[in-house]
């Protein structure tokens, strides 16, 4: 029988388990300041809806709006301004940026303490070596998902379709500290059904509506649904929800699963990076 991850439930009950904390801790609370440069309005709602989470849980918010002419070299000033903030523990630059700003350039400027991403080339080297930092969000999501639903993962095989820096190289390391035997699939990967079926856990990032069929997954599989493709106005998973509904053993739906955590575990991740960096 398949169990539907109910992914507002839980991310509310983390989300109140992190205003708790936030509540009982001394000196400043956590601050996470936000950049968006440009007025995509995907972008525009994510941000406003991560600062929403953060004055419902007791942190402090900085949005910083720029124009989408804004140069590279400002980008980076503000950044540089930002970590030598005090008062902002965390940094997020929200992607895509506008296509004459270098990304990676971007992304490394913020100060690995302050990383609420996880994806500044030092987090990711503690990453891979399996030592503490920020992890990406969607990532830790997965795991969080997969824990409080005691799915065990030591010994299990964890396949992953997907290797991006976002989700699928990460979440690939977080299996692997925690003693599953990963795959890590991608476009070129040959015979890609048979090795989904030797999943014990899947976790679908590839960025294709439907893409792994019912046929492919074995009774009892973990599906974790990371895609989101919106398809004749409706937003819909990297799987076939309603062929693996009755046959997975748990299962993430799209929209309402795996995306409901993401602003939870920002929120996980500046409370983290507060507590590193003390009262200051």
């Amino acid at each position: 029988m398949t169990t539907l991850v109910d992914g507002r439930k839980l991310a509310k009950q983390i989300r109140d388990e992190i205003r708790k904390q936030v509540s009982e801790l001394t000196g400043a609370p956590p601050g996470l300041a936000a950049v968006l440069v440009g007025t995509d309005p995907a972008s525009t709602i994510y941000v406003r809806n991560k600062h929403k989470a953060c004055r419902e849980a007791g942190m402090r918010s900085f949005q910083i709006e720029l124009p989408e002419q804004t140069p590279e070299s400002e980008l980076v000033a503000e950044v540089a301004r930002l970590n030598a903030d005090p008062a902002v523990h965390a940094i997020l630059v929200q992607l895509p940026l506008p296509a004459h700003i270098d990304t990676r350039r971007v992304l490394e400027q913020i100060a690995p303490e302050k990383d609420v991403d996880g994806l500044h080339p030092y987090n990711m080297g503690q990453l891979v070596a399996g030592r503490p930092g920020l992890v990406p969000c969607t990532p830790r999501g997965c795991l969080e998902i997969l824990d409080r639903h005691q799915v065990p993962i030591a010994g299990a095989h964890a396949v992953v379709l997907g290797r991006s820096d976002i989700v699928g190289k990460p979440v690939s390391l977080l299996l692997l500290h925690r003693h599953a035997t990963v795959t890590l699939c991608h476009s070129r990967t040959r015979d890609l059904p048979d090795i989904v079926r030797q999943a014990d856990i899947l976790i679908a990032a590839v960025g294709r509506p439907s893409f792994v069929q019912a046929g492919w997954v074995r009774e009892g599989c973990h599906v974790l649904d990371v895609g989101v493709n919106r398809v004749d106005g409706r937003v819909v998973g990297d799987v076939d929800f309603a062929g693996l509904d009755g046959k997975a053993g748990l299962l993430t739906p799209v929209p309402g699963g795996v995306g409901q955590l993401t602003i939870a575990m920002v929120l996980a991740n500046t409370l983290q990076a507060r507590l590193a960096q003390g009262d200051r």
